[in-house]
């Protein structure tokens, strides 16, 4: 029996509602949870929930529970039925007793074995606990919570982005499972799609480069082999975006052919298989929808982009970054939006980057090779009157603060927001010699940058009320450590209605491989 996915959906909304028996002694004994894990392999989750639980896409009255049933996770091919019933049940307390929500649902070897559960009719701003059971085992127990409606009086929330598997562990993860904040932001670069890259590596990936819907879900899995990826999945609810190496390095859109097209479907649809993400309910696999606003009561409006699904090659004169429909849909967000904190979840770096004064831009698969796009946006953004803007933003295996001016050659042109680039969760990036050179030459070349540190690793941590946004770079001190204890390397400011943002007098002599004084 094949179902296609939109029937999958609707199966499982109806199965949803259904009241049910929770077979608690269906869980697993400790004993039989140890022998499962070391024959899997000690860093899975027992089977078949081998892979963890994760949530997403909070909102007030509602959120997404994700699973994916992997007895082994990675084989070529589960060794399951065609469909799978998947019991679930939502709590107010983690032993899983005060029961608000329960039901069943099919996971289909279609999508992998994964189910996509939109619970509703949840309260807004409330931790819930939550957990599946299926072939007679239990899920861990994970942890989310619903967004708030009306007055908010603060929120914190991490941002992740760029995790190679073969550069180190995720003691980042270990962090922001440990972290008090409402949600969590995946900028991208999930996964890495390339072959094993061998030398001095504390792991590495453990196929050839991946092209199949079967190649991509083994390297997610592989990926969530990571205990601590697990467990950061399970503490807090998660909104994500994607960049290149979820699919392919530097590719833009449709363009390839006929071959790259089959291989950005099943990397899509192995994305999707293995996210607590929510459908639009207006397309279908292989193209999820990304780009979203969520609200965060009446504090924070937060603008999901995604940057790769829709853009044009670069460089070009009338190139796109963003695709017409998606340029548009944010141009109305910009002009309708409403008097709150503006975050956008952007994957790569918005504002220009030149490598020396009057050189070259240093990358131009950012939004530097698509100029006119850029400069019409922020050019809106300021027409429009829109205030308190900040970028959260990756990709880059370092740590940017830069001011959003509509026109970065021109440094008396206005400021009109604030981009903050995080420290990746592992992936390297250039070495202590070259930062420690290049940092005051970037600085130089680059009047609107305030802050280059590329030495670390981490992510950031951002706490926001009414009055002030502020972030956190929350760094690891050894990725070869799973482990490895957190600090705060600075935190950096920006006051409501003011333009720009200024170093925390505290943290301003911490390490930096460029500061502007």
């Amino acid at each position: 029996m094949t179902l296609n996915r939109r029937d999958l959906l609707k199966a499982a909304g109806a199965a949803g509602a259904l009241n049910l028996a929770w077979p608690l002694s269906a869980g697993l004994s400790p004993a039989q949870a140890r022998e499962a894990a070391e024959a899997l392999g000690a860093d899975y989750d027992p089977a078949p929930f081998t892979l963890g639980v994760a949530s997403g896409d909070p909102q007030p009255t509602s959120v997404v529970l994700w699973t994916r049933l992997a007895p082994e996770p990675l084989a070529p091919e589960q060794k399951l039925p065609e469909i799978v019933e998947v019991e679930w049940v939502v709590a107010q307390d983690s032993a899983l007793r005060r029961v608000v929500a329960r039901g069943k649902a099919p996971a289909s070897a279609t999508l992998g074995h994964s189910v996509h559960i939109p619970v509703g009719g949840l309260r807004a701003n409330t931790r819930y606990w939550y957990a599946f059971t299926a072939l007679g085992k239990t899920s861990r127990v994970g942890r989310t919570r619903t967004a708030p409606a009306g007055p908010v009086a603060k929120v914190r929330f991490a941002a992740a982005n760029c995790q190679a598997f073969h550069d180190g562990y995720y003691a980042a993860h270990r962090g922001i499972a440990r972290e008090n904040v409402d949600f969590v932001v995946h900028l991208g670069d999930y996964i890495y799609e390339h072959g094993p890259v061998g030398g001095d590596h504390v792991r590495d990936h453990d196929t050839a480069e991946i092209l199949t819907l079967a190649d991509y879900r083994r390297r997610h899995a592989l990926y969530k082999g990571d205990a601590s990826l697990r467990e950061a999945h399970a503490a807090h609810p998660w909104f994500l975006t994607w960049d290149d190496h979820e699919v392919v390095n530097d590719y833009s859109g449709t363009g390839g052919g006929a071959p790259f097209l089959r291989r950005r479907a099943a990397a899509y649809q192995a994305w999707y298989e293995n996210m607590p993400h929510r459908d639009s309910g207006n397309s279908a696999l292989p193209d999820p929808e990304i780009h979203r606003v969520r609200r965060w009561g009446d504090l924070l409006e937060l603008t999901v982009l995604d940057l790769r699904s829709y853009r044009s090659a670069q460089n070009l004169a009338d190139g796109t970054i963003l695709g017409a429909d998606q340029k548009s849909w944010l141009k109305q967000g910009i002009t309708r939006a409403p008097d709150a904190w503006h975050v956008w979840a952007n994957s790569i770096m918005l504002s220009q980057l030149r490598g020396r004064p009057g050189g070259p831009y240093m990358f131009t698969d950012q939004w530097d090779g698509f100029l006119a796009e850029r400069k019409e946006v922020l050019n809106h953004v300021r027409t429009s009157g829109l205030e308190d803007l900040v970028v959260i933003t990756g990709d880059w295996h370092s740590a940017f603060v830069d001011d959003i001016r509509t026109d970065f050659d021109d440094t008396s042109s206005p400021v009109v927001g604030t981009e903050f680039t995080a420290h990746s969760v592992t992936s390297g990036a250039y070495s202590a010699e070259w930062n420690k050179t290049n940092g005051p030459v970037m600085g130089r070349a680059n009047p609107h940058l305030k802050y280059f540190e590329g030495n670390r690793y981490g992510y950031d941590v951002y706490e926001v009320t009414p009055e002030r946004f502020s972030a956190h770079m929350r760094v690891i001190a050894d990725r070869r450590d799973p482990v490895s204890p957190v600090t705060t390397l600075t935190t950096f400011h920006v006051d409501r209605g003011t333009a720009g943002s200024y170093e925390d007098p505290a943290t301003k002599n911490s390490p930096a491989q460029y500061r502007r004084d």
